[in-house]
C-alpha cells in the first residue's frame, strides 16, 4: 500500500514530526509514501506564511529512511489560474519526485470556511469550484497528479457534507478530467474525505470516467496532518484502483510507477 500525499510539520499546517510518520506508516503496513509539504500563495499580501522553507524542508526529510520503506520527497501547490510562473519557480528549489496540484482557492476565498459559502447555493458553490479546477488545470502543466478533486466536499463551512454528484456537474467534470488526461496529468484518490462526507474525494464513479477519457495515472493520498491519519482506507482505496484500473501509481524523480494490485 501507498500513501502519497502527507504533511509533516514542514507544512504550516502539519501536527506531527517526520519521523513519526514514518513510524506511522511502518505501523499501517505501507510499502512507499511521500511527503507534500504546502505551497500556498496569497494574492496580494507580501508575506506568505502557507509556504514551506526550503532549508527547513531538507534538514527534515534529506536524512530521513527507514528499511522497511521507501520515503520520496514532494509538494502540494496550491495552484491558480495565474500562478503557473511561480509553480515554476518553486519547482528550482530542489529535486522532487512527485508535485501534486490542488485547488483551496476560488475567488481569492479559501473555500474551506464560511466567506467563501455566503451568498451561494451547494450546487452553485460546487459548480464555481469545479469551474476554476478546470481553469487551474488548463493553465498549469508543471504538477503531475490533481490532488482531490472534490475537496469542496469536507470544507469545515459545507453546509450539507457530501460527495460532489457526478451527474450533477458531469459536463463540467468531464472537461476537467479531459484535460488531464490529455496533458497526461493523474488524479488522486483521497482519502480523507471519507470520515468528513462519506466517500473519497473524489469518488469511484470519476475515476471509471478518467479511463473511458484516457487517463492513466492514479495515486493514493491520506491528506494526514498527523501521524495517525498516516495510510487511513489506503486499503479500500487499492480495491478501488484494482477494479477500475488493475493498478496503482508512485512517482519518482517526477515519473510514474506503476504497481499491479
Amino acid at each position: 500500500m501507498f500513501d502519497f500525499h502527507m504533511h509533516s510539520i514542514v507544512s504550516f499546517d502539519g501536527h506531527d514530526a517526520p519521523e513519526a510518520m514514518v513510524q506511522a506508516a511502518v505501523a499501517a503496513g505501507l510499502k512507499e509514501i511521500c511527503f507534500t509539504d504546502h505551497i500556498d500563495y496569497f494574492a496580494n499580501v507580501e508575506k506568505q506564511e502557507w509556504v514551506f522553507d526550503t532549508q527547513v524542508y531538507n534538514d527534515a526529510y534529506d536524512k530521513l529512511s527507514h528499511p522497511a520503506l521507501k520515503i520520496r520527497r514532494g509538494l502540494e501547490f496550491g495552484i491558480k489560474p495565474y500562478n503557473a510562473p511561480q509553480l515554476q519557480e518553486d519547482l528550482k528549489r530542489r529535486q522532487f519526485d512527485f508535485v501534486l496540484g490542488s485547488v483551496h482557492f476560488v475567488d481569492e476565498l479559501d473555500v474551506y470556511y464560511k466567506e467563501y459559502w455566503d451568498g451561494k447555493t451547494q450546487l452553485e458553490a460546487e459548480r464555481r469550484y469545479l469551474e476554476e479546477t478546470l481553469s487551474c488545470v488548463q493553465a498549469h502543466d508543471g504538477f503531475d497528479v490533481l490532488g482531490h478533486l472534490t475537496y469542496i466536499s469536507k470544507a469545515r463551512a459545507n453546509p450539507d457534507p457530501r460527495p460532489v454528484s457526478f451527474d450533477a456537474h458531469r459536463e463540467l467534470i468531464d472537461e476537467i478530467l479531459r484535460e488531464l488526461a490529455r496533458k497526461g496529468k493523474g488524479m488522486e484518490i483521497n482519502t480523507s474525505g471519507v470520515d468528513r462526507c462519506g466517500d473519497f474525494l473524489p469518488y469511484d464513479v470519476y475515476f471509471r470516467r478518467f479511463k473511458e477519457l484516457g487517463g492513466q495515472i492514479v495515486t493514493i493520498g491520506s491528506d494526514a496532518h498527523t501521524a495517525s491519519r498516516v495510510g487511513q482506507y489506503a486499503g479500500r482505496a487499492c480495491d478501488v484502483l484494482k477494479d477500475i484500473f488493475g493498478y496503482v501509481c508512485t512517482f519518482e524523480d517526477r515519473e510514474p510507477i506503476f504497481h499491479k494490485l
